[in-house]
């Protein structure tokens, strides 16, 4: 689970500098931009979510 937590830091990571450094000048292009990454953070968060959910369950049965 360590792993997934330090992807999921590096992800937010790329996010914040990408913001506040890399901006695309086209205001559309810029929204879309952050838009997919964010859709990006909040997969993550679930992928993150079901494995610990399948954990949990796999630790109960045995």
């Amino acid at each position: 689970m360590r792993k997934h937590l330090m992807v999921y830091a590096a992800l937010v990571l790329l996010y914040i500098a990408y913001n506040l450094f890399f901006e695309v000048q086209d205001p559309r292009t810029n929204a879309a931009i952050n838009i997919l990454a964010t859709s990006i953070l909040f997969l993550y968060i679930a992928v993150l979510a079901f494995v610990l959910i399948r954990k949990l369950k796999n630790k109960a049965k045995g």
